[in-house]
């Protein structure tokens, strides 16, 4: 799991055998059950979790009892609740959607790293930047995209969740009714577009 970990590092920044030997002592490795529950609202996480294997999910659930999904989390992606990183509790949900392996590393990693390695930091800035930009064209789509627009965003964003995340939890993420997303789906056949 390491490995893949040292590979994704690779295909950013300049390092070697040793320098990730260094930066990786703090990392652990655990494996989370299918529709295990990782992180609950209230509870105070400091971990960023890298994905290795399976599929992770952030959502919250409303006064209505609504799932809303904020993120999802497939192989070579993050995922982390920041209100930890400040010490307060989570608004969200955390949990494995399929059986999951993941390496979490602690709250400080980038910047202990970026001691060894001076250009974790400017990998970290990179990170937080594009989850920024990220959320931000979310919630641009979530106010003024069509559910069909959004529809084609997520299959762009997410080429291979389609057929391994239930269809009711993709139109929690759109913001869309599963009765919307199978209208959408059938208009999109039509015209022979395959998700």
């Amino acid at each position: 799991m390491l490995d893949q970990f040292k590979d994704y590092l690779r295909q950013r920044i300049t390092i070697t055998d040793e320098q990730f030997d260094l930066i990786s002592s703090e990392i652990k490795v655990k494996t989370f059950e299918k529709n295990k529950i990782i992180l609950s609202p209230g509870e105070t996480s400091t971990k960023t979790f890298f994905v290795s294997e399976g599929l992770l999910r952030c959502y919250s659930v409303d006064s209505k009892a609504k799932t809303n999904v904020i993120q999802f989390a497939p192989e070579r992606w993050w995922l982390s609740e920041r209100n930890g990183f400040f010490d307060e509790p989570s608004d969200f949900y955390i949990d494995a959607i399929e059986p999951t392996t993941a390496l979490l590393l602690p709250r400080n990693y980038f910047n202990d790293s970026a001691v060894h390695v001076p250009c974790m930091h400017d990998l970290n800035n990179t990170m937080l930047n594009n989850s920024i930009r990220f959320m931000q064209k979310r919630i641009n789509m979530l106010l003024s995209a069509t559910a069909e627009e959004r529809y084609l965003d997520f299959i762009k964003l997410y080429p291979n969740l389609t057929l391994r995340v239930p269809q009711w939890m993709i139109a929690s993420y759109l913001g869309i009714t599963p009765e919307s997303l199978s209208r959408v789906r059938k208009d999109l056949a039509h015209k022979h577009f395959k998700a």
